[in-house]
């Protein structure tokens, strides 16, 4: 799957990963790929960081470790919390809609096997 067509789910998805463990940008790009999201865009990533902080469903604040440069590290609030049990209530509703999709989708191409033996075990007597 394309990181385009996964754009909209960036919400969801980085704030469960700062909510399993507060992280800054390349870090929070390094297990969004590790989620099997490699084509994530860092741009993006950013801008969507950048808005769940307006909304208040993030903070951030800027962490010095060792030589390296400060890095913005970005943590979940309690509006951020209530934001993904929302989002996880979307996302088991969209499963169980994906998952009846792809369950007619696989009964329609077996019926459609079906359909074409039949035709040319027809057509061969």
């Amino acid at each position: 799957m394309h990181g385009r067509e996964l754009r909209g789910l960036l919400h969801p998805f980085l704030l469960l990963l700062v909510f399993e463990r507060p992280g800054h940008g390349y870090d929070l790009i390094d297990r969004l790929k590790a989620m099997g999201l490699p084509d994530v865009e860092p741009g993006h990533v950013y801008r969507v960081l950048r808005g769940l902080e307006r909304d208040r469903s993030l903070i951030s604040g800027w962490k010095t470790t060792g030589a390296g440069p400060a890095r913005r590290c970005y943590e979940v609030t309690a509006k951020g919390r209530n934001d993904l049990r929302s989002w996880m209530v979307r996302l088991a509703q969209l499963d169980q809609v994906i998952g009846a999709c792809l369950r007619r989708s696989a009964d329609a191409f077996e019926g459609s096997r079906n359909a074409h033996r039949d035709v040319y075990a027809t057509s061969r007597r």
